[in-house]
């Protein structure tokens, strides 16, 4: 099968090739020196401030999402949340789940993130800002800078969950001033899913202290304290952090993480000409390099051309779900793809164009 999913995504055979091999004991000075270096390359292409700390949660990005949370976040707190879609949405469920006060910036499907949305909130007395830098179910990147900006001047506290976005697009901790940032190992890591990334500032690193997490799972200190020894507080997935580590070398040997963007961003670039031919609109008005969300025109319904191009083409697009199942589809453009790889998802769907499919 190709895959162009948006997670899991395909990965290199280096990669695959470490997740045929048989599991090491990790509570050693060999695994430690690899969880050093992963610390270190990920705060290194995060580009987050001096002092900066990275946890690694075995757990999916929502995981890193709750985490991020209850350990920074506490019923004191007064949120704003993009609310702009599912992975949005999510932040909200999770701060009612916590009794976190919060207050969402609903946006329409595909819309853009503007300073008229936020003039609203300016000197209100909010203390956290929560966006998804790319909402993936939509394909919608927010502006960052906009955002950091606003932060700032209100002396707003950020976490920004860039679980799809990192090392799709610009991920610049220190520029923006954000103060969490969270990744997925299935996403542009192109290795399989199961651990999610934090990465605290030392404002953040302040309020995980002075902060009861009420979870032991999810600790953030049990996690920086263990951290200072390269290990975990509980069992990881040790094969998937061995792969990260081989990832994380690769991309620092080639150029680091702008090289890394620039990949990502000439994939999306050259499909997102070549769909044109085809009777799909664009959904986002600011779309991430990391994913098209393409809504068919007419009648035909998204989830078929995902059926059709799996079931006779042994191709994977990345269908939606709830309401937008039957209005959008998505193309992913992280992992291990090529422009000829791109080439036969058109052709596929040149071929179910032939055969009036659409």
């Amino acid at each position: 099968m190709l895959n162009f999913c948006v997670g899991p995504v395909q990965s290199d055979n280096y990669v695959r090739e470490i997740g045929s091999c048989q599991v090491p004991y990790f509570r050693t000075p060999e695994f430690s020196e690899v969880m050093f270096e992963n610390e270190k390359l990920v705060l290194k292409f995060a580009k987050a401030p001096k002092g900066s700390r990275a946890v690694f949660i075995t757990g999916s990005g929502t995981a890193s999402m709750e985490a991020s949370v209850i350990n920074t976040l506490t019923k004191n707190d007064k949120a704003i949340v993009v609310n702009g879609g599912s992975f949005g949405h999510r932040f909200a469920e999770i701060l009612d789940i916590h009794k976190i006060s919060h207050d969402d910036i609903v946006l329409e499907t595909g819309k853009a993130l503007t300073k008229e949305h936020l003039l609203p909130f300016e000197n209100k007395g909010y203390t956290a800002f929560l966006v998804n830098v790319c909402e993936t179910s939509t394909g919608v990147r927010y502006d960052m800078d906009l955002i950091g900006e606003f932060c700032k001047r209100n002396g707003i506290f950020l976490i920004a969950d860039a679980v799809s976005a990192f090392l799709a697009d610009e991920s610049d901790m220190e520029k923006i001033g954000a103060d969490v940032l969270m990744t997925g190992s299935q996403k542009a890591l192109a290795c399989p899913p199961g651990v999610s990334i934090i990465v605290l500032s030392p404002r953040a690193l302040k309020r995980v202290e002075n902060t009861d997490s009420g979870c032991m799972y999810l600790d953030l200190k049990r996690a920086l304290e263990n951290g200072e020894r390269g290990q975990t507080p509980f069992t990881p997935a040790v094969g998937t952090l061995l792969q990260i580590n081989a990832r994380l070398r690769k991309i620092d040997e080639t150029g680091g993480a702008d090289a890394e963007v620039k990949r990502v961003g000439e994939l999306a670039a050259y499909f997102r000409e070549k769909i044109k031919a085809f009777p799909f609109k664009t959904v986002s008005e600011s779309p991430s390099n990391a994913v098209t969300s393409l809504a068919p025109e007419g009648n035909l319904s998204a989830y078929t051309i995902f059926t059709v191009l799996k079931d006779e083409y042994g191709i994977w697009i990345c269908p939606n779900g709830g309401e937008l199942k039957d209005k959008i589809f998505r193309v992913g453009h992280i992992g291990a793809l090529t422009k000829a790889d791109y080439d036969t998802l058109l052709n596929a769907l040149e071929d179910m164009r032939a055969r009036k499919i659409f």
